[in-house]
Order: C-alpha cells, then structure tokens, then sequence
C-alpha cells in the first residue's frame, strides 16, 4: 500500500476512491473501521470509510486513529483524511480534533486543510469556501440540518475546532508552483505544529498542492487534494507510469432509489425522477415516529412496484419542513429515524431480488450499506463528479451509486441507472 485514506463519511469515501482510481491508482474502499489485527486488501490505495462526520468527537478520533493504526499496519507511506468539500462540521469538530489526534500520531509539525473540488463547484480563495459563485455561508449549506455552515472563512472554522495555529497559503503563492509552496509551509511550521488552510481554484493548484506535500505523511481535505498524489508516487518509482482504467460490470436485478438527503440538490433530483414518472413513496418521520409508517408497510409498497422499471423511496424535504420536524423529534432522533428505517428496507429489497440501488445523503449511504451487510466496495465508472457506481467486492451480488447530498446533476438518478 502506498495511500490511506481515512474519510469520514461512505459518500466521501466513494469520492476521493474515484478520484483516485482516474489517476491509475488500484483502490480498494473498506466499509467501517477494520477491527484490530484485521489484514487490509492490497491495493495501491485503500480507503477505509466511516461514519464518524457528526458522531461524538471522542469517537471519531477514536475511530480515525484506529483506522490509522491499520493503514500504518498494511504499509502505508501516507496518510489523508478526507472530508466534505463543503467543510461539513460544527464549531467543535470533527475536522479540527481528528486532524490534531492525527498528527500527534504521525509526529507531524505541519499539515493541509484544503476542501476544494473545482470540478463540483467548490474552490477555495484567500480562505474563504465558495460554492458555485456563492460563499459556503450564503449557500444551502447554511441551512443543513445537522452541520448549517454560516461562516465561509475556513481559517476562522477550523481555529474554532483546534487549539494548534491555523495559518493561511493563498492562491498567489500556490500559483508560484510546488518548490514555493513547499517552502512557504516549511516556514509557517518553523515555530512548531500548524494547520494551514490552503486555497485552491483550479486542478492544477491542487496538482502542485500536492506535490508540495510529497514528504508529509499527513494530508487533510476534500477528494480534490488526491489529484497530486498518485503522481508524486510515480516519481518515486513506487508507482506504474500507465493509467489503466478497470473494467466494471453490473449484477443484473431490479433498481430501487433511496434518497435521504434533504439538501438544494437532492430536492431536485427527487422532483425531477417525480416528474419523469418514477413510481415514489415519501417517508414522514412523525408518522414513523408515531408507528403510522413502518417497515412493512413500506416494504409493502416497494415490492408492489419492484419490476423492470426503478422506483423511489424518499425522505427528501425542505429546509422548513426538516425543521419542524426538528423541533419535535429533535435533530439526531429524527435522522435515525429515516436511516434505521431505509437500511432495514434496503436489506428486505435485496432479499426480494433488489440488486442496483441509488442511494442519495452520506449518513443515509452510511446505513444502507450497512444494512445490506457490504464491508468491501469495488469503483467503477464515473456518473457525476465525485460520484462513481460501486460494487460489492465481498461477494454480495449488489451494485451501488452513493451519491452525496450535494452532488449530481438534476437527472442524476435516472441517467446513474441508464448507464447500466
């Protein structure tokens, strides 16, 4: 092994594996944390999954540095924790405490924050995250239900979460190329550890970003900072020249749509399949809460329209419909609610001959794969940026799309489906 990955969602983790396998990497994406002693499969680069994004901070550093012990353990020569690329987190964590157990890990003085994914619309300038042409705080994000992202300055979110020195690197000195960025971070780390938020708005800044960070042993950002690393491998003679693409075919068996994001994009990719005339069904969790909606009777539904033709099972709403929801069940309650509830669906939908399952949120992701018992993930092709379709690599007859909330186009779930 020469990379592990460390991501803390199932989403990210498909996303930075991609990202990966484009640069002509061998990448194999690991369900949970694996249990100590575990042997890893080989690969040029694994990467272990989590779902430790909004869990307890003391748990995810938990599950971070066991996850880091068994990447170090099957050899690998660097480590990058991967997270949104939209910073998801709150003013106590978890990217800023998972980053410090890190490196205190690694015995590292120096590393990168760099969520930036240009090619999904997010890019960093002067340390503030733009989505699109807005800023991170001026867009949906500020409105997500577990981790609302009011303040764009990363500089700023990320010295909330860490007691290390959080320094900035602009894009005028990325654009001075991989020596001047090097050396720019080797001064802002004279002193001792730090945390340097780095912009990026372009592929090729995060090329020589990470080619910049070559020598260090630990990386922290979106799947874009990946883009540089197969390559520095590669100069080192660690890795082949050529970038082979592997081949991917899918079980064959119905398709069932799972959606449990309630982010701008994700609502419009359940409108859309709505209009397209994809038998729906639409998840309330009072009434699941209240035992109106259970299970069965959703099962019930689902079989009734489990055919040649995909159906959607959705618990998608709007920002002030989640929030009255909120109010009654309370945050956590009522996103277990939903997840509990598709992973149980999930897993009785394989058992009735489901095989190819969409599957939108990353805590959603999370809990369906969950349910239907997959450890190993398989990447195929890509269908949207940062969003490729997986395959059950542990013998499970089951192909995948995790789709994070925020990604896809607006007929993302149809055309995933017609690509197979």
């Amino acid at each position: 092994m020469l990379l592990g990955v460390i991501a803390d969602d199932l989403t990210g983790a498909t996303d930075v594996a991609l990202m990966l396998s484009r640069e002509g990497m061998r990448v194999v994406q690991t369900v949970g944390v694996p249990a100590k002693g575990q042997p890893l499969p080989e690969a040029d680069a694994v990467v272990v999954s989590m779902k430790s994004r909004t869990n307890p901070v003391e748990e995810a550093i938990a599950w971070s540095l066991q996850a880091c012990e068994a990447l170090l353990a099957s050899g690998a020569k660097q480590i990058l924790f991967k997270y949104c690329s939209t910073f998801d987190s709150t003013d106590q964590g978890n990217i800023g405490p998972v980053a410090d157990a890190l490196m205190t890990r690694l015995g590292s003085r120096l590393t990168v924050a760099c969520p930036a994914f240009p090619e999904n619309g997010r890019s960093v300038y002067r340390g503030h995250l733009f989505v699109g042409d807005v800023l991170l705080s001026d867009s949906p994000m500020k409105d997500h239900p577990l981790t609302p992202m009011r303040d764009a300055n990363l500089v700023r979110v990320l010295q909330r979460q860490t007691k290390t020195p959080v320094r900035l690197v602009a894009q005028p000195m990325i654009a001075q190329g991989a020596q001047a960025v090097r050396d720019a971070l080797q001064a802002l780390s004279k002193d001792g550890p730090v945390m340097v938020v780095a912009d990026a708005i372009s592929n090729q800044d995060l090329r020589i970003l990470g080619e910049a960070m070559a020598d260090e042993m630990l990386l922290t950002g979106g799947s874009g900072i990946a883009l540089g690393l197969p390559d520095n491998f590669r100069r080192a003679g660690l890795l082949a020249s050529n970038k082979t693409a592997s081949s991917f075919s899918a079980p064959k068996g119905p398709a069932v749509i799972l959606s449990g994001s309630c982010s701008a994009a994700t609502n419009g990719q359940v409108a859309y399949a709505k209009a397209q005339g994809v038998p729906s069904l639409g998840l309330d969790p009072l009434a699941i809460a209240d035992q109106k909606q259970t299970v069965a009777t959703v099962l019930d539904w689902a079989q009734a329209h489990l055919g040649d033709k995909p159906c959607l099972i959705y618990s998608t709403a709007h920002p002030e419909a989640v929030k009255q929801v909120q109010e009654r069940l309370g945050r956590d309650q009522s996103g277990q609610l939903i997840e509990h509830l598709l992973a149980e669906v999930a897993h009785a939908l394989f058992e009735a001959g489901a095989r190819r399952f969409v599957v939108a949120g990353g805590e959603t992701s999370g809990a369906v794969v969950q349910g239907l018992g997959v450890s190993l993930l398989e990447i195929g092709p890509e269908i949207d940026p940062g969003v490729p379709w997986t395959k059950a690599a542990d013998g499970k007859p089951i192909a995948l799309a995790l789709k994070s909330g925020n990604f896809g186009t607006e007929d993302f779930f149809l055309k995933a489906l017609a690509m197979l």
